[in-house]
């Protein structure tokens, strides 16, 4: 069995640029989900999207925490 890491897709260097990405874009989603929970008022069931929205919340936070965990490991390695 090899141990050998795949180059990536857009060249090497991927990871630190991929944790980056990611956690930008958990800001975007972030930002646009209190929005929308704010705009629409309706509760859950009202097919406002005010679950999705407030879902949405949990897992972009989630991605952003496993992108600084990425952004901290590439740091120490490279």
């Amino acid at each position: 069995m090899s141990n050998a890491r795949s180059a990536g897709r857009f060249g090497t260097g991927t990871g630190r640029r991929g944790a980056i990405v990611a956690g930008v874009l958990g800001l975007i989603v972030i930002a646009y989900s209190v929005l929308h929970v704010n705009i629409f008022p309706g509760g859950p069931g009202t097919g406002d999207g005010r679950v999705g929205a407030i879902i949405a919340i949990v897992l972009a936070l989630t991605g952003m925490i496993l992108a600084g965990i990425n952004l901290a490991r590439s740091r120490r390695i490279g």
